[in-house]
């Protein structure tokens, strides 16, 4: 298996782009300041309950998107 290295903030930064949503969005979902969000994005890793909310929200599967990379050895950052 390949050397994978997932930076979980920029998946969410790119979903949350391709949507046309907007951190103060994303927020509101989550029931925290639009900075929050930006710690998101900044950060590699994160913890599956916050994921769980933000995946909810963007009715995006993330923990799929983070199984498939490590099936197949692919580097996302």
């Amino acid at each position: 298996m390949g050397n994978t290295e997932i930076h979980i903030g920029k998946l969410i930064k790119a979903e949350m782009q391709k949507q046309g949503r907007r951190a103060v969005w994303l927020a509101e979902q989550l029931g925290c300041h639009r900075n929050n969000v930006y710690l998101i994005y900044s950060r590699s890793w994160i913890d599956t309950a916050t994921l769980a909310k933000i995946a909810t929200a963007l009715r995006h599967d993330f923990f799929g998107d983070l199984s498939k990379t490590y099936q197949h050895g692919i580097a996302i950052d």
